[in-house]
């Protein structure tokens, strides 16, 4: 059974940094493509940043050049990056996983979902 295991959330300042971690179990990595994905309170959920199967990234335009994509291979794990952190990022994120599609966006229906880490940037 895949299983995606978030972690690395917290309380940083603004213009802080912190590291999220999301753990793959029971699926060969690299073989799909994987999301990070956002949900404050009260707001609809949206994509952050997306690790295609060829390994390529893409983000969206509000983290872009703040947040960075990168994996592990051999810890099975996918990070996100997020440095300039700002007031406006406080959320619950999520890793997502997609078993058949080549290239991930926020309209992707993704198999699996990680149950999150908390995030907040104090002002």
């Amino acid at each position: 059974q895949v299983q995606l295991v978030e972690s690395g959330g917290g309380s940083v300042q603004a213009g802080g940094s912190l590291r999220l971690s999301c753990a793959v179990f029971g699926y060969t990595y690299g073989w799909y493509c994987m999301g990070w994905f956002r949900q404050a309170p009260g707001q609809k959920r949206e994509g952050v940043g997306y690790r295609h199967r060829d390994g390529g990234t893409t983000y969206e335009d509000s983290v872009k050049g703040r947040f960075t994509i990168s994996e592990d291979n051999a810890k099975n794990t996918l990070y996100l990056q997020m440095n300039s952190l700002k007031p406006e990022d406080t959320a619950m994120y999520s890793c997502a996983l997609d078993t058949r599609q080549f290239y991930c966006d926020s309209q992707t229906e993704y198999n699996y979902w990680g149950q999150g880490t908390q995030v907040t940037v104090s002002s």
